[in-house]
């Protein structure tokens, strides 16, 4: 039997997809490309945009004309949302929440009929943390994701994921751990912690950010003693749950990359109240101004929404200047999507489509310009540069330093895998040019 799979969306869908190949391997299952022939797909779906809705349904008709007499399963946070509309797609035949992904493998093996069969649990049901088991290996050969935590219940009023995910389940330091000395046993040098709101980690036991009890301080403590070569990275922390604070107790740890994915969505105090974002504008720059009073090199990435209800032009251009006084190394530019069940969704003040798209290219090469002179801020310091793989073109090959720039250097075999001191020249491409130092 062969089975593909098809993951949409976020890093949190990205190891649970690599978790669920674990599953279907020992099960006896030959895992193939999603464009080859199966006897099974698989489809990891997301549902954070109405964008990311019509992807979902275009692979699950896709994944069936490779192979119309396939068993096509769809789980994921569209699922989640809308179980129905995803059962009315001609070709589905198993349907699973996102809290039965764990069960996927027992419902295919199950599944003898032609109606479409639903697993959905609802959101009150959803107590506990699911284990999917512990992974060992994903496609990357050097950077693993680990998952920590499932849910978030901070309800930002534009965001339909805390009823797509649930309330806060957090993994135990444990599995976590045990986890990552596999990983590493394995050869991965890079863990990146991920979840679905990374900074409520272990506030379902009693920890978090206002508890005096931070669970994600205990964890990279634990993560800090294992032995083997790797560092870790933390995918996202919201400072909807983080203040400046809660981040100077986590410069302690030698294995954490400096860089951090803090998500802003909007540079106006206004708008961020709208969204119900627990934090303003300045509360969003004290947290900056730590982490590069730590480092002033600290790489910072963001998401920033253009055009949420009500948003002015000065709302805007709050944005943009947040942008440039923060300095970011990165940034994604989401247009506002219309969610249905969120409290944006009713908001009056909807931004006309066309402005949108005007505010969100202005907005992206404002993104750009800051990228370029944060890389050009880092040319002629040394840097550990983790090099994960040769370059399609050029010669080169490519990897990431700890505060997320990425570098291009002269390929060597010999350095593929592995951590190299590395002088950064100047900027190059999407990042910066570099030469290791022999």
């Amino acid at each position: 039997m062969k089975a593909a799979f098809h993951t949409l969306g976020c890093k949190v869908n990205q190891y649970e997809t690599e978790a669920l190949k674990e599953n279907f391997r020992a099960a006896g299952y030959d895992i193939v490309d999603e464009n080859d022939f199966a006897d099974v797909y698989v489809i990891n779906t997301c549902t954070v945009t109405g964008l990311a809705d019509r992807k979902s349904r275009q692979y699950i008709r896709r994944m069936k004309k490779i192979n119309p007499d396939s068993c096509i399963a769809v789980t994921g946070c569209y699922v989640q949302v809308s179980p129905d509309e995803v059962m009315d797609i001609p070709g589905v035949n198993v349907v699973a929440g996102t809290n039965e992904k764990h069960n996927l493998l027992k419902y295919i093996s199950e599944y003898h009929g032609n109606a479409p069969e639903k697993h959905v649990r609802e959101y009150d049901e959803l107590a506990e943390y699911e284990e999917t088991g512990i992974i060992t290996s994903m496609e990357s050969r050097t950077r693993a994701y680990i998952k920590i935590e499932e849910g978030c219940n901070r309800f930002c009023s534009y965001c339909v994921i805390p009823y797509a995910r649930g309330p806060v389940r957090s993994r135990s330091i444990a599995e976590i751990a045990e986890e990552a000395r596999r990983l590493s046993e394995n050869g991965f040098r890079e863990i990146i912690l991920t979840g679905i709101n990374t900074a409520l980690y272990g506030s379902d036991f009693g920890g978090g950010a206002g508890t005096g009890k931070l669970m994600l301080e205990e964890l990279l403590a634990c993560l800090e003693n294992l032995a083997g070569d790797f560092r870790i990275r933390l995918s996202s922390l919201e400072p909807t749950v983080i203040d400046e604070n809660y981040v100077r107790k986590l410069f302690r740890f030698s294995r954490l990359c400096h860089s951090m994915h803090l998500s802003l969505q909007s540079g106006s105090s206004e708008i961020l109240a709208s969204m119900n974002r627990r934090y303003d504008r300045e509360g969003y720059l004290r947290i900056v101004e730590a982490l590069r009073e730590f480092d002033p090199y600290y790489g910072i990435s963001t998401d920033i929404i253009t055009g949420f209800p009500g948003e002015s032009e000065e709302n805007f251009r709050d944005s943009l200047s947040l942008v440039e006084k923060a300095g970011f190394c990165k940034v994604h530019v989401f247009k506002y999507s219309q969610r249905a069940g969120t409290a944006a969704a009713e908001m009056t003040g909807q931004v006309p489509p066309q402005v949108k798209k005007s505010r969100s290219e202005r907005l992206i090469e404002a993104g750009k310009e800051t990228a370029e002179a944060f890389f050009a801020g880092n040319a002629g310091r040394t840097e550990k540069v983790l090099f994960e793989e040769e370059g399609s073109s050029g010669g080169y090959m490519t990897g990431y330093t700890g505060n997320f720039i990425r570098v291009y250097a002269v390929y060597d075999d010999k350095a593929l895998n592995d951590f190299r001191d590395t002088v950064l020249i100047r900027p190059f491409r999407d990042g910066m040019l570099g030469e290791i130092k022999r």
